[in-house]
C-alpha cells in the first residue's frame, strides 16, 4: 500500500518499521538519522529523481515572472499587494506547504533562507490542496512540484527561467531539489524493495518519472 503524508512522516514510518520504503522530497534531518539508530534501523538514501517547485499563481493574474528576492520578500509580508510588482490592486493570499512537508523545507531553503514566512500565510496538506486554493482564489500564490502544475494554475518565470524539465535537468532554474526513497539498509539484490528502488534506472522507470512531470537521475546535468 501507498500513503501520502509528508516527509516528516515518511521519515517517522521508517524508523518505527511501519513502512519498507520512505519517500521524501528533502534529506533525512541528523536527529531523524539518530532515532532511525537508536531503533536499530540504517537509513540508505536513493536519489530516484529531480523536482523543481514552480511558484504558481490563478491563471488571470498578470504577472509571469518574480525573481527569488521577490517571491522571499511576498512571503516574508513585505510585499503585500501585487500592484507593488506590476499586477493588479489585491492584496497578496500566501499560500503554502504544511512546515512537515519537504516541499516546505525545500523552499525554506532555497526561497526562504531560512527567513520566517508571514504569520498570515495559510499552511495546506498536500501540493494537490496548494493547487487547488490558487486556482479558486484569484489573488493568491502558492508553490508546488513541477508534477502538479496543470492548465489550472500558471507557473511563473523565476529569475527569468520557466520551470520545465530543461530548465531544471540542466541547473539553470533556481529551485529544484532531489526526490529520494530511504531503506533500512541496502535492500538484497532481487527482492521486491530492491526492484522498486532501482526502478528509476530502467527505460520502463525513466518515461515512469518522465510521464509524472519529473526530471530522471540520468538526464540532470545533461
Amino acid at each position: 500500500t501507498v500513503s501520502e503524508s509528508g516527509s516528516g512522516n515518511g521519515a517517522k514510518s521508517l524508523i518505527n518499521g511501519s513502512c519498507d520504503v520512505a519517500d521524501m522530497s528533502r534529506f533525512m534531518k541528523p536527529e531523524e538519522f539518530e532515532a532511525a539508530v537508536a531503533k536499530g534501523v540504517t537509513p540508505v538514501a536513493h536519489v530516484v529523481a529531480v523536482d523543481g517547485i514552480a511558484i504558481v499563481v490563478h491563471p488571470g493574474n498578470p504577472i509571469s515572472d518574480l525573481t527569488v528576492d521577490q517571491v522571499r520578500d511576498m512571503y516574508m509580508g513585505k510585499i503585500t499587494n501585487w500592484k507593488e510588482i506590476g499586477g493588479p490592486d489585491k492584496k497578496i493570499i500566501l499560500i503554502s506547504r504544511d512546515t512537515n512537508s519537504g516541499t516546505y523545507e525545500t523552499f525554506e531553503d532555497l526561497v526562504m533562507k531560512k527567513e520566517k514566512v508571514a504569520a498570515n500565510a495559510e499552511y495546506v496538506g498536500s501540493n494537490g490542496a496548494v493547487r487547488a486554493r490558487v486556482q479558486s482564489t484569484p489573488a493568491a500564490v502558492g508553490y508546488v512540484g513541477l508534477g502538479f502544475v496543470d492548465r489550472t494554475v500558471k507557473a511563473l518565470r523565476v529569475n527569468n527561467i520557466l520551470p520545465d524539465r530543461d530548465t531544471i535537468s540542466s541547473g539553470r532554474y533556481p529551485i529544484a531539489r532531489p526526490l529520494y526513497m530511504f531503506t533500512n539498509g541496502y535492500p538484497p539484490m532481487g527482492s521486491h524493495v530492491y526492484g522498486f528502488v532501482t526502478l528509476h534506472l530502467t527505460p520502463t522507470g525513466q518515461e515512469i518519472v518522465e510521464s509524472i512531470g519529473f526530471v530522471p537521475v540520468t538526464k540532470y546535468g545533461g
